[in-house]
């Protein structure tokens, strides 16, 4: 039996096919090939068209299935892993009313900051674990307030994996560990955060039915399985944000334990029992995947937004021919600290990290004679890790501490730079496995619709490729680095 994954990223689709038996991805793709269009119409926005995933998706998984040649009536199950906080608003028909307000637009970021302070930051945090901030719920309240004739027309707000499983199934559904991503779950009444609504002026009515994030959720509508030449026999039974579920890809399930990945935006992820926040929301609290309120599961999570976005960027800047093979060996080249050349990785909207600050990308301390290409790519990547170090030490302090971080070998992960830095800077053991958010959905969809019974069956077959040790003897030099990295950081700041 074969199960199906979807990840529904900013930059592209991917589809992958796994073999249920052995956990073996039989076939995978993605589009599009160069990354997928992001409209921003002013400094700080940022959009996409949600029918431009499910273009996106047809194509990928079209790879996927002639590459394979399975018989599609043994896919069981579908998974669908997507980007968070994203805002998709439909009407009565189903029909999207404006495009996607993504995960960097901070357009909101004011409007969260008011119902911060009008609510009460005590409430706001005790229920919601978060400020509302720049979050899905704030991005509806501007919608609101600046179009309100679309808003009108209003029948239920999605998130994007939500987008998906209705293109699918033709049923507008979400769960629970989506609605806290959103900001819009009330964990101390373990319902739809009304008091928030009631001050957004927003009735609970848009909300659509909420399922459990591993369940039979829907199966495919005869429509959507002749439009992907699937069977309609095949359900969906598995959905849930991109960290999330790239800590479940990851069987990052248990208090302690830590997830990171490395794509457009770089996330490290935690798993507490605790119900717990930063006061001022620079690291975030979500229900976890395998959340309930009887056994607490909470996803604290950093984000930096630009990560993997920076390492694309120089691509372009630097010459396309040249390839992120031999952008990492250029930078490997280069000792650490970069020759005192510092870059600020903040270029992809405003930073909860940084209290909601957009204070840009920022290039420190070059030297005209001294610093070559190499000197760039690898202060780039030293600069992603001290963000992550940074806000690691955030984490911290609500009781997050990394010894082991698990990631899958793919995107930053591929440069022994990135890798040894992070290592070497937080003093934690990386251990690099052969999954990705799309196999993670796979296995999530495996789970929801009972052909494993347990995650340890789930995960019996996930393979450990390649363990990195702090390297101690080198532990001051990085140390110097971050603390030549962060004075940077705080004269931008200040600034």
């Amino acid at each position: 039996m074969y199960l199906l994954g979807f990840d529904i990223g900013s930059s592209s689709v991917k589809a992958s096919l796994m073999n249920g038996e052995n956990g073996e991805c039989v076939a995978s793709s993605f589009y599009p090939k160069q990354e997928m269009k992001i409209t921003a119409h002013q400094a700080g926005w940022a959009e996409q068209e949600p029918e431009l995933w499910w273009a996106n998706l047809k194509l990928a998984l079209a790879d996927v299935l002639n590459e394979s040649k399975v018989n599609t009536d043994n896919i069981l199950s579908i998974g669908i892993s997507y980007q968070m906080h994203g805002l998709v608003m439909v009407d009565k028909n189903h029909q999207v009313l404006r495009p996607s307000i993504i995960w960097c637009d901070s357009r909101a970021a004011a409007y969260g900051d008011k119902a911060f302070q009008e609510i009460g930051g005590q409430r706001c945090l005790s229920s919601l674990l978060n400020s509302p901030g720049n979050f899905t719920a704030s991005k509806l309240k501007w919608v609101k307030e600046n179009e309100p004739a679309i808003f009108d027309r209003l029948y239920k707000i999605m998130l994007p994996g939500d987008f998906i499983a209705m293109k699918l199934s033709g049923e507008i559904k979400t769960t629970v560990s989506g609605l806290s991503e959103g900001i819009m779950w009330d964990f101390r009444q373990n319902s739809v955060a009304s008091f928030l609504f009631d001050n957004y002026g927003f009735s609970s009515d848009i909300i659509p039915e909420i399922v459990p994030t591993f369940s039979v959720q829907g199966k495919l509508s005869e429509a959507a399985a002749k439009e992907l030449g699937l069977s309609a026999k095949t359900t969906i039974s598995y959905r849930a944000g991109d960290q999330p579920n790239n800590a479940l890809s990851l069987n990052v399930l248990n208090p302690g334990e830590i997830a990171a990945t490395a794509g457009t935006s770089g996330v490290v992820y935690g798993v507490s029992e605790e119900i717990k926040y930063d006061p001022q929301s620079r690291v975030n609290t979500f229900a976890h995947v395998n959340h309930a309120a009887a056994n607490p599961r909470l996803g604290v999570l950093l984000c930096i937004n630009g990560t993997g976005i920076l390492n694309a960027w120089l691509k372009r800047m630097l010459g396309e021919s040249l390839s992120y093979e031999e952008m990492n060996q250029l930078a490997a080249e280069v000792g650490i600290g970069s020759g005192g050349l510092s870059v600020l990785p903040f270029g992809n909207g405003a930073e909860r990290v940084l209290n909601n600050k957009n204070i840009g990308s920022v290039l420190s301390g070059i030297n005209f004679n001294i610093h070559q290409k190499g000197h760039l790519l690898r202060a780039a990547q030293e600069g992603i890790v001290f963000s992550f170090k940074y806000g690691m030490d955030i984490m911290q302090q609500i009781g997050i501490n990394a010894s082991v971080i698990r990631a899958g070998k793919a995107n930053m992960f591929l440069s022994p730079v990135f890798r040894d830095t992070l290592a070497g800077v937080t003093e934690a053991t990386i251990e690099l496995y052969n999954t990705d958010g799309s196999i993670g959905a796979a296995r999530g969809a495996g789970v929801g619709a009972g052909y494993y019974k347990s995650f340890n069956e789930a995960f019996s077959n996930l393979k450990k490729l390649e363990t990195v040790e702090p390297d101690n003897k080198k532990a001051a030099e990085y140390q110097a680095a971050y603390d030549n990295w962060k004075l940077a950081l705080d004269k931008a700041i200040s600034q």
